[in-house]
């Protein structure tokens, strides 16, 4: 099982090699062995899942047709809604919450005969760049157990990365599907914006959250992506099939891209480590051997993309997290005097530390006399980050970016420090703010074996090129191949 890829048992499967059971079963072992150490895992269903397991197989044994996903075992990050098991969002104030109703993708995974075999841990309603801000436990990187795993989505990152799992679905606000991607050396995707349906993803920043799939190599991010993607009538910001057509993400998945034009940042390097730097160099190096141009560009409002960010999604989050008031659902205190201390007892018993401190902050930005200052002046910037891209990608047809400063660093690092960990996403932030797919793949490994991920972006909804750029790297290198210790032992 460790030397498989999503596809690779999902053909065995439907080939009658292997059940579906026993691939489940195989890696609720590996759950049960690892996950003690790694902590990737809120919640593990395993009754349901090997019941799930059993009825695909007996789908397969009659003959019936099967889903893209037949039988694989996956795992979904704790902030969308499933009808089966908590939707924490890794919180006090939702611990007990039960969603009514399945979230879109969740839904698709399962028309898709996809395994769920549990929900992942995060940051606190995703707020987060190191899962440290989890209430309700600490997930590890299983390459180094002694440091972060990344965020927010670092329980399902760590999961694909210690085979407890064969894929995996994350969400992306900030960078937080292709940060901790390259913090546990596998591949991640964030989409275009309204490229899948954020219907029952519990929200954020409204409008910078994307879901994307986390998987071992690039082929398995474009199965996930083709079971997830499409136009969503529960969504208002999913896009029109007319508007933006899909495709078989892994049609043609293996042709190189002819004249391909990659984009470099000269003035990204100089926040990055030697060693990052000279991965990212090498990468580029490829590339130009298998017959891209590489061609220097320049996206002059990057230095403000932070401030940006933080005053959007902070706002965002402010009036996104005012419905969790101890009425409605969620965490109630108990004993309140009147119906203010409901409120303001319930959310402060429930919150965690940078939940509180993103409210805040975005309440601050949102107040009356500090709106045109922050809030409109950060929609402006983000509208002048905008342009760059666009203008940048009648240059080229791709960015390739360091995905992060440093490679993981150690728990409690950062911890003490908001902004340190902030900047932690400066590689990534932008792309949501543009509102362009971006993908993280594994391009080298530094002094203390640790991964080092490499940043594509490309033009909206140009996934597929995005995918195809990513394969002609892949298809040469083996960084995707090595496997963390942990998992041997």
């Amino acid at each position: 099982m460790h030397e498989l890829t999503a596809i690779q048992l999902r053909d065995k499967i439907k080939a009658g090699e292997i059940t579906s059971t026993q691939a489940t079963k195989k890696v609720l072992q590996a759950i049960e062995k690892h996950d003690k150490i790694i902590g990737a895992y809120i919640s593990v269903f395993e009754k349901q899942s090997l019941e799930r397991a059993a009825e695909i197989d007996k789908k397969i044994a009659a003959g019936e047709s099967v889903g893209q996903l037949a039988g694989v075992p996956v795992a979904v990050k704790d902030n969308m809604c499933t009808t089966f098991g908590a939707t924490t969002c890794a919180s006090k104030i939702l611990e007990n919450f039960h969603a009514p109703y399945n979230a879109a993708v969740v839904q698709k995974l399962l028309a898709a005969d996809a395994v769920i075999v549990g929900k992942t841990n995060l940051d606190e309603f995703a707020m987060g760049s190191s899962t440290e801000n989890s209430s309700l436990k600490q997930t590890v990187n299983p390459w180094d157990t002694t440091r972060v795993p990344g965020g927010s989505s670092g329980g399902s990152s760590a999961a694909v990365a210690g085979r407890l799992c064969m894929a995996a679905l994350g969400s992306d606000t900030g960078g937080s599907i292709r940060q901790p991607a390259g913090f546990c050396g596998i591949v991640g995707l964030k989409p275009t914006y309204g490229r899948v349906s954020r219907f029952g993803l519990v929200a954020f920043g409204s409008s910078l959250d994307q879901i994307g799939p986390l998987a071992l190599n690039v082929e398995d991010c474009a199965l996930m992506l083709n079971v997830i993607a499409g136009h969503d009538p529960n969504d208002s910001t999913s896009v029109d099939e007319k508007n933006a057509p899909l495709c078989d993400y892994l049609e043609n998945i293996d042709k190189p891209v002819e004249n391909l034009k990659i984009g470099i940042v000269p003035q990204f390097a100089a926040g990055a480590d030697k060693q990052i730097q000279n991965a990212i160099n090498n990468a580029v190096e490829l590339y130009k051997k298998l017959g891209a141009q590489i061609i220097e560009i320049d996206l002059p409002h990057f230095e403000y993309a932070i401030a940006a960010y933080y005053m959007v999604a902070t706002a965002e989050a402010s009036s996104n997290l005012a419905r969790y008031d101890g009425v409605h659902y969620g965490h109630r205190t108990e004993n309140p005097n009147d119906y203010i201390e409901v409120y303001s007892k319930s959310r402060e018993e429930g919150f965690g530390k940078e939940v509180k401190r993103r409210i805040m902050l975005g309440t601050y930005a949102l107040s009356s006399g500090y709106y045109d200052a922050y809030y409109l002046k950060a929609l402006k910037v983000r509208n002048l980050i905008r342009t760059d891209f666009t203008n940048a990608f009648e240059k080229v047809d791709s960015i390739i970016t360091p995905v992060t400063p440093t490679t993981a660093f150690k728990i409690g690092e950062k911890v003490d420090d908001p902004l340190q960990m902030y900047l932690a996403d400066m590689y990534t932030i932008s792309a949501n703010l543009a509102g362009i797919p971006g993908i993280s793949l594994p391009c080298g490994f530094d002094d203390n074996n640790l991964p080092i991920g490499m940043q594509i972006l490309a033009p909206a909804f140009e996934e597929q090129k995005l995918l195809r750029i990513a394969k002609m790297f892949e298809s040469k290198t083996d960084y995707h191949k090595k496997k963390p210790a942990i998992i041997e032992s």
